[in-house]
């Protein structure tokens, strides 16, 4: 594992200035503060959400700069008009990871009374606070499903209300930035983005191998477009150091492993941590969704929150083949291996992987 924290960061108008982090204290957003943090690109950093940064262990180096006054913590709702007061009147970057994402778990107007909104209130304080530089991520969700491969070239086609409501938020950002030619945007289509803090797809997988309840579906060669959080953090800030270096208004790019790794790669690497040998049962899928839309009906009934609902279930055969062919293209060199980010993972949150 090689790592990028000494390299020569180009002088501009974002880095040694603050910067503010929308849905801040989140998985990503905690993580890309302390990715930031570690390496002093930022005089300040607000993290803006609903919530205050929970006291994960592997969050501690957070709480100490929350303490230093290098982080802030300010409480607001994206949904709602964003107060000049609440925020520096000025500041060098914004990352916008406020957005609701889980599916299941929300009604469909949801995800776009919360992300479209939002988008147009973060683009609003970007410009009142005169930033030149908008990091938003996006999902890869606006593909749409299908088996075919897909890249940056690909013409979106989203399927899902989640999927229509960030390639929308999409459209907002880049409106914001061809507005004033001085702006710049980044938008990042990552996979599935697992690691300590994650609680959700992932996390169930590595828990179901640890306990050793986990069966294949058929589905082994299955491919999921997915990335280690911290392996995002460091894309961002590549992607943030391409476009200062060569100039570039806008810059979109797919964020995964090269190339997508299958089901089978992610059990593989995750047995490997856990130090596992044999090999996963596998049963059909018909079976399986039986037993989920019976679970799923009787958790409805009860409110109860469960794992085999069937549209997680559905979620494990469904391919997101998602090519990142500019990041690539970019010369971007991965972090970390697969293995390694489990095994970096586990380093940092070991009750995910306890048997």
């Amino acid at each position: 594992m090689t790592h990028d924290g000494d390299r020569s960061i180009p002088s501009s108008d974002i880095f040694g200035q603050a910067a503010v982090i929308f849905g801040g204290t989140g998985c990503i957003g905690t993580h890309t503060a302390q990715h930031f943090l570690a390496r002093g690109l930022f005089e300040r950093i607000y993290l803006a959400d609903l919530h205050p940064p929970r006291p994960h262990r592997w969050a501690q180096s957070l709480h100490e700069s929350l303490q230093s006054g290098r982080l802030v913590y300010v409480q607001l709702d994206v949904r709602q008009p964003i107060r000049s007061s609440q925020l520096p009147s000025r500041c060098g970057a914004i990352f916008n990871f406020a957005a609701i994402h889980r599916e299941p778990g929300h009604a469909g107007q949801e995800y776009f009374s919360t992300n479209l909104p939002g988008a147009e209130h973060v683009c609003a304080y970007a410009t009142a606070s005169s930033a030149r530089q908008l990091l938003f991520t996006s999902s890869i969700s606006p593909y749409g499903s299908s088996s075919a491969p897909k890249d940056e070239d690909t013409p979106p086609a989203p399927d899902t209300a989640y999927g229509e409501s960030k390639l929308a938020a999409e459209k907002i950002h880049t409106a914001w930035q061809q507005a004033d030619p001085s702006r710049r945007l980044v938008i990042l289509r990552p996979g599935v983005v697992f690691g300590p803090g994650e609680k959700a797809n992932m996390t169930r997988l590595v828990r179901s191998l640890a306990k050793g309840y986990f069966v294949y579906t058929g589905n082994q060669s299955t491919r999921k477009a997915g990335i280690y959080v911290k392996e995002l953090c460091c894309v961002m800030q590549y992607a943030l150091e391409s476009q200062l270096k060569n100039a570039s208004p806008r810059l979109l790019w797919n964020v995964s492993y090269d190339p997508p790794p299958t089901i089978e790669d992610y059990v593989a690497a995750i047995c490997a941590v856990l130090g596992r040998t044999h090999k996963p049962l596998s049963i059909p899928r018909g079976l399986l969704m039986s037993i989920a839309h019976a679970v799923g009906a009787i958790s409805d009934v009860l409110r109860i929150q469960q794992p085999m609902h069937p549209v997680r279930m559905r979620k494990l055969f469904r391919p997101t083949h998602i090519e990142s062919r500019r990041l690539r293209e970019a010369g971007y060199h991965y972090q970390y291996t697969l293995q390694q980010a489990f095994a970096d993972w586990r380093a940092y949150a070991p009750e995910d992987f306890q048997k």
